[in-house]
């Protein structure tokens, strides 16, 4: 595998071939990992979703794009449209890093629609000669057919003086008679917090209000990636805090994606009020950098990366990296998200999923009267490769097992992940299972796994249920589509 330089990792794209990239392309496609039903780079590196959108009677997303390598290098946007929240179609243009605020790197940010056009407010990432970093927040125009004209001065040129210049991600929403960017931001003493700026335009001038308020302190060192949606006018904050302390959250990646449910939001004092606890938003091995939003006539929907930072992954060595998750139609029980995947549309047909094979790019649902114990195994047919989820009705615990299925994926954080239910009496999963990925999802979305998985060679798969020791199931199976 190549080992990189800065030099070579952030010079202009325009260095290399259009050779080079056709053949990291096909390398891409013509890997057993490669995806069917899920988002994934057509070469290189893959990581924040951004910009999702409704726009011009269309789904609009964007995603943190190295195509050169599976390296963090000058990252760009790459556009996607959909009209199902499923199949999705790679534009012709994209979100390049061709200003001088962005000379390293079109970091993370959000959209907006402005009638005709979309508004887009990303992050500039630039490196000194010395390499250190300067951040600014930048403004772009994308019309109804996909052409980019950026605002030529940045909306912010830098953070508060007693910031650091990792200062990223702004989330732009508009209330009442302004617009309001949410930004995360690393204090000089190494604590994480949430800064607000406020315009009367989304062109600015942008002036910073305050930090945003939501009950909790000491979040670790940098929040990254913060979304404020609205579900039934509760509010609900979705972030990335780093160098959490695991007195604050149980988790087990090396950072966690989490949310917060209040009773309401302030908007004169940017105070979540009566927060909740802080939750896990997926507790499975791979998930980061939720990208959420409202739609017009108020619906939530949610992607993330499904991959972590700081990560090395089997792909590598085939140069490319990452995926997203499908779209999550996001609900509240209580102070909890439901998360409901989009996917009437990846339906194919049915199948039997316990007499017939797999070939991971299924559907599975099981539902039991009451909460089972043991375990269920989907094997290889011709390998020792295996997923293993397990049971414990006493404890009403269900753990995923995945260090058999195939390369191995930061083992240095665990390769097992549990979650403890809040019933012990009946339990319904759905399993989604692509190339080198699953989504579980327990009692009908209340909590939520991702994983990556990397099988050692292309095959079959059966599920064993024969140590399972419940007294009666019923099952479903579905052949997905590819987008």
């Amino acid at each position: 595998m190549k080992t990189w330089t800065a030099i070579e990792r952030y010079q202009p794209y325009a260095h290399y071939s259009q050779h080079l990239l056709t053949k990291l392309e096909k390398q891409q496609q013509d890997s057993i990992w490669h995806l069917v039903y899920h988002i994934q780079p057509k070469s290189g590196l893959l990581n924040d979703p951004n910009g999702f959108s409704f726009f011009n009677n269309k789904w609009h997303l964007f995603y943190q794009s190295f195509p050169y390598g599976a390296v963090n290098g000058l990252r760009s946007w790459v556009h996607l449209t959909s009209t199902d929240l499923t199949h999705w179609k790679h534009e012709k243009t994209s979100l390049l890093p061709d200003t001088q605020y962005e000379t390293h790197g079109a970091y993370s940010g959000s959209a907006l629609p402005m009638g005709d056009q979309l508004f887009l407010m990303y992050t500039g990432n630039v490196r000194t000669a010395n390499w250190g970093r300067h951040a600014y927040q930048l403004g772009a125009w994308m019309n109804k057919e996909g052409d980019f004209y950026k605002l030529p001065t940045p909306l912010i040129n830098q953070p508060l003086t007693n910031f650091t210049q990792h200062f990223r991600d702004p989330k732009i929403i508009h209330h009442g008679n302004n617009y309001f960017a949410f930004l995360g931001a690393r204090r000089a003493d190494d604590t994480g917090h949430v800064l607000v700026y406020k315009a009367p335009k989304v062109t600015g001038p942008w002036s910073y209000v305050d930090e945003l308020h939501f009950g909790s302190s000491s979040l670790g060192y940098m929040i990254e990636c913060p979304n404020l949606v609205f579900i039934n006018q509760h509010p609900v904050f979705i972030f990335c805090p780093q160098g959490l302390s695991k007195q604050k959250l149980s988790y087990e990646n090396i950072y966690p994606n989490t949310y917060i449910v209040g009773d309401s939001f302030n908007w004169d004092t940017l105070t979540i009020v009566n927060p909740s606890s802080l939750h896990n938003f997926d507790s499975g091995f791979d998930l980061y950098a939720t990208q959420a939003f409202n739609t017009a006539n108020g619906e939530t929907y949610a992607i993330g990366w499904a991959g972590l930072p700081e990560t090395k992954y089997p792909s590598d060595q085939e140069n490319w990296q990452g995926s997203l998750s499908l779209v999550r139609k996001l609900s509240l029980q209580g102070t909890h998200l439901i998360q409901s995947p989009i996917t009437t549309d990846l339906i194919d047909t049915s199948f039997d999923p316990i007499n017939e094979s797999l070939d991971l790019q299924e559907k599975v649902s099981f539902s039991f009267k009451h909460f089972p114990n043991g375990k269920l195994i989907l094997q290889a047919d011709h390998s020792d490769n295996r997923l293993t989820i397990f049971f414990d009705s006493t404890n009403a615990t269900v753990k995923v097992d995945r260090d058999k299925f195939g390369k191995k994926i930061g083992s240095k954080f665990g390769t097992t992940r549990t979650v403890k239910l809040t019933s012990k009496t009946k339990l319904d999963f759905t399993l989604y299972l692509d190339k080198s990925i699953f989504e579980l999802y327990l009692n009908g979305g209340s909590t939520a796994l991702t994983g990556r998985y990397f099988p050692d060679q292309a095959d079959t798969y059966h599920l064993d249920t024969s140590h399972l020791k419940s007294q009666k199931f019923d099952v479903q199976g579905w052949r997905l589509k590819s987008i």
